[in-house]
């Protein structure tokens, strides 16, 4: 065997490599992880020696593997066997019979959770279960369901495994909503503050170390299973580091990681922040680990003062004074230390007074060659986009208006949701500016919601929130997701791109991504998925390739082993079936009364585009009732 004799060719493709010096070829060579060759078939299949593997694509697309910019993987990988996701389903009668399905499955003292990456929207009946509803299929298992980060309903016997009684104090920045007599019905709000959403979750049991890993490893693959090669965790709170992270690093060690991971760490106590990162920076290095584990920066939080929140129900929440202060401390730490970090910030007014900040440390401890950047940044304004260009800095966006579109719609009028958040303008600026999900509990894991959203606008609800002039064309948003990340992982020139020297990572979509109708780009999923040269997920015509097989969901009574994961895919004719496709989704009706304009096609009516400040009002002029 020659030193330079691939590991494996893949060849017979369309391959969007996304390097402009070679846009497109046919075949690629993989060596030691890395791509060593992209071009014909001819050149390519020339290098090929004894020892090379080699695996006919036959005509199919090829793209790079996708990386998500911001999620939570390490945290919803400790938990993802646990958990009933409702991620994709459009039916809400389906999404209660998974429910009652998995109530009659799961032990005691087990809970059922559903914890989030869905929106009540999506459902063709357009609401939420009802608490009635809930505790008639689940008299005596424990349920949690969080929607968003907004709300979560609890049965009552999740009420009396948390321990919610009429004596339980109201929570700070939260409500639990009590009947006439003071006891709890079930019904938490964030008002704004969430901690009374995930303090809640955290009562729950947990699953042992074994059983951890194996749940991180079906995260991954389902992740893989949706052409995820790679993410950008931004740590997360009740994500405590190191003991949190044991769990990765585990997989780390036995090189079992299929989804390149760089993780921020997140700061976890108030008024600790300081003592957090001064502790930190001398313990862990900036990028110390490898190409599949290492360390990314600080944040999404570095100081509680400055956290936003995002849920659209409510009012913009005003930080407090010592926001400034706090932060103050906290960057001046990180850019002695020369360590990048990110920053949750919602609303230009959070922004602006970060930026204030930013400034006065960038003066006095330069932040030149520092990636960092904001996150989400739904609201900026032009002249903030323009005060991070010139520090330097970056715009992490994610797909949280697709589930809340409607939300902010509502609260601040269609006008001011045809930009939020402003993607176009953004790029137009030339600031650096990528995509992802801020899974698994605001929004949904799977990429192609995301790419969805950028190219047609629309929620998960099927609302039309940007005008043309907002969207992207295909290849704009791939890159997002793609090419783009690249700087946020301070990994440019290394991976993004099929081309040779980057990391081997791509991907086989089931459709062809340029060419599919719109409508079906968010029911995309991946057929074969490569990360380093290796064959971590194959489905279809690629079943046979797949070189990453795993044990069954752990514990056996996994929501995982029965639904597999985003839309159900596991029981394709069962909890599945309306919802795997767009056409499924088109015909689909769960409720008992037609519309005398749509009859029971409700999802044409949703899915139009209407003067959303006030749809109903709108359709009941037009005398349609889909709304009602």
């Amino acid at each position: 065997m020659s030193n330079t004799q691939p590991d494996i060719i893949f060849h017979n493709a369309r391959i969007t490599t996304l390097d402009r010096s070679n846009p497109v070829a046919t075949a690629v060579a993989i060596k030691d992880g890395k791509f060593v060759a992209v071009g014909s078939d001819e050149e390519v299949l020339l290098l090929a020696e004894s020892g090379t593997r080699k695996v006919d694509l036959k005509g199919r697309s090829v793209l790079p593997g996708l990386t998500d910019n911001h999620t939570h993987v390490i945290r919803g990988g400790l938990n993802y066997n646990l958990e009933l996701r409702w991620d994709g389903v459009r039916s809400l009668a389906d999404a209660m019979e998974m429910l009652k399905q998995q109530v009659a499955n799961t032990p005691a003292p087990q809970w059922v959770r559903v914890v989030g990456g869905f929106t009540e929207l999506q459902f063709v009946e357009k609401r939420l279960p009802t608490l009635e509803e809930i505790n008639a299929v689940a008299p005596d298992t424990p349920v949690f369901l969080l929607h968003l980060y907004d709300r979560a309903l609890l049965n009552g016997a999740a009420l009396r495994a948390a321990g919610y009684t009429k004596d339980t104090p109201e929570p700070p920045g939260g409500e639990i909503v009590r009947d006439a007599n003071g006891n709890p019905t079930g019904l938490l709000l964030a008002k704004p503050n969430a901690t009374i959403l995930y303090a809640t979750l955290a009562k729950g049991p947990k699953l042992p170390l074994d059983y951890q890993i194996n749940s991180t490893r079906h995260f991954m693959r389902e992740l893989n299973r949706l052409g995820v090669t790679g993410v950008i965790d931004a740590g997360g709170g009740s994500q405590n580091y190191p003991e949190d992270y044991q769990v990765i690093q585990q997989l780390d060690k036995d090189k079992q990681i299929t989804v390149r991971l760089a993780y921020n760490l997140f700061t976890q106590k108030p008024k600790q922040e300081k003592e957090d990162f001064l502790k930190w920076t001398s313990d862990v290095t900036y990028k110390q680990g490898n190409d599949y584990f290492r360390h990314n920066g600080a944040g999404e939080m570095l100081v509680y003062s400055a956290a936003d929140f995002e849920d659209f129900r409510q009012p913009r929440p005003d930080m407090p004074p010592q926001m400034e202060t706090e932060l103050a401390d906290v960057v001046r730490i990180l850019a002695q230390n020369k360590w990048p970090w990110r920053l949750h910030a919602t609303y230009d007014e959070t922004i602006s007074r970060a930026l204030d900040v930013f400034e006065q440390v960038n003066r006095e401890i330069p932040f030149t060659g520092l990636n960092w950047f904001f996150d989400h940044a739904e609201t900026i304004s032009d002249k903030s986009i323009d005060r991070i260009a010139a520090l330097g800095g970056g715009i992490a966006v994610q797909h949280r208006m697709a589930y809340q579109g409607e939300y902010f719609t509502e609260r601040y009028g269609a006008r001011a949701a045809e930009a939020t958040p402003p993607i176009k303008r953004i790029l137009e600026k030339g600031v650096k500016i990528s995509a992802g999900t801020d899974a698994t509990r605001v929004a949904s894991y799977n990429p192609w919601v995301s790419l969805s959203w950028m190219i047609t606008g629309k929620t998960v609800g099927g609302m039309k929130m940007y005008p043309e002039r907002n969207l992207l064309d295909r290849e704009t948003a791939l890159r997002m997701w793609t090419e783009n990340v690249a700087w946020f992982s301070n990994e440019v020139g290394k991976r993004g791109q099929i081309a040779a020297g980057q990391f081997g990572d791509m991907i086989v979509p089931d459709k062809d991504f340029f060419k599919v109708p719109e409508d079906d780009i968010s029911f995309m999923t991946s057929e074969l998925t490569v990360v380093g040269g290796r064959i971590v997920y194959g489905a279809g015509d690629f079943a046979s390739l797949d070189d990453n097989p795993l044990p069954p969901a752990m514990p056996d009574w996994s929501p995982v082993r029965r639904y597999g994961g985003y839309a159900a895919w596991g029981e394709p004719e069962g909890a599945g079936k309306n919802s795997l496709t767009a056409a499924r989704y088109q015909s689909l009706c769960g409720c008992a009364n037609s519309c005398g304009l749509h009859g029971h096609s409700h999802a044409k009516a949703w899915g139009s585009s209407i003067p959303a400040s006030d749809p109903k009002g709108f359709f009941g002029a037009l005398g349609c009732s889909c709304w009602m």
